[in-house]
């Protein structure tokens, strides 16, 4: 038998390496094997992949020779940054400069970045459409990991960048939900007009890699864009009604109002959902469902996905 190929997870409690983690562990006929990294390896998180069969192992994204070492001996690795921890786009490029470096040292044969587009160029720093924050970005969390593309371009490392979308695991985890209005009445708030936003659940992102790291030299070298459903919030407000059995409507608040909103990070959520919104065409023509779905055939559908996650959310 082939020697099996052991895959490095960075981030494998959270919700994309967690979702690639149970995707490889799940699929007893696969040649990949689970080594997840995280920072607590004693964690519960970390102890349920431990149980399923990882291999677990301490590294930080902070510190690369730590990730060097967790990487050594390894096939490839999935390397994803966390923004919403530190709300550093340099941070976040350093960190990526960290993995890619590392895979380049280790010897991996491939890399997952994932990643997302650099706003910059549909609307420039100068363009006042949506105002420029942290004096270098538009849409920070996503810049600054368009920015660090390169790093894992340059290694030499044959990569594949995914272009994910938007999880619809925050209506749980971001408190993106439904919430009473001032009427009594059942919202969700998105600044999209009628245009529709590419989702996907974050499980679903994780057996997307899988099936990239499945395909051998296929998607090496190459940019990848997933999705799982293109729905409107008018949409998404109609299947969260008929799932609950509770009217929720849609509230299209105009993005300079999601940017005032007092909760951390909201101007940059503000201005990315303007830009999903401004560059519809673009956004949505670049992530193909039926290309995601020949990646992962289990891909769920958002009423799919809110059905199975139902009882996580007070509605």
């Amino acid at each position: 038998m082939e020697k099996e190929k052991i895959i490095a997870i960075v981030g494998a409690t959270g919700s994309q390496g967690g979702g690639l983690a149970h995707a490889i562990l799940n699929d007893r006929n696969s040649e990949f094997k689970v080594r997840a990294i995280t920072r607590k390896a004693d964690s519960e998180k970390a102890e349920e992949l431990r149980k399923k069969g990882a291999e677990v192992v301490e590294a930080d994204v902070a510190d690369k020779e730590s990730l060097v070492k967790a990487f050594k001996g390894a096939y490839g690795a999935y390397c994803v940054t966390f923004f919403w921890e530190h709300f550093s786009p340099e941070k976040e490029k350093e960190h990526a400069k960290n993995m890619a470096e590392a895979a380049k040292e280790a010897g991996l044969q491939h890399v997952i970045w994932s990643t997302l587009e650099d706003t910059r160029k549909w609307v420039p720093l100068d363009d006042d459409r949506m105002p420029t924050l942290m004096e270098h970005y538009k849409v920070p969390h996503f810049d600054a990991k368009a920015e660090a593309d390169k790093f894992f371009v340059d290694s030499g490392v044959p990569y594949t960048l995914l272009l994910t979308s938007f999880y619809w695991d925050n209506f749980i985890n971001f408190g993106m939900g439904p919430q009473k209005g001032e009427d009594g009445e059942l919202y969700i708030t998105f600044p999209m007009d009628d245009k529709k936003l590419p989702g996907i659940a974050a499980d679903d992102i994780g057996k997307c890699a899988f099936g990239i790291f499945k395909a051998g030299d296929k998607f090496k070298n190459q940019t990848v864009a997933i999705a799982g459903e293109k729905l409107t919030g008018k949409q998404m407000a109609e299947t969260f009604s008929e799932v609950y059995g509770k009217k929720v409507h849609y509230n299209a608040v105009e993005p300079s109002v999601y940017r005032s909103f007092d909760f951390p990070g909201a101007d940059d959520l503000g201005n990315m959902f303007q830009f999903k919104a401004d560059f519809e065409d673009y956004f949505c023509g670049k992530r193909d469902i039926e290309k995601t779905r020949e990646l992962n055939p289990e891909l769920l559908s958002f009423r799919e996905w809110l059905q199975k996650n139902k009882d996580k959310m007070e509605v």
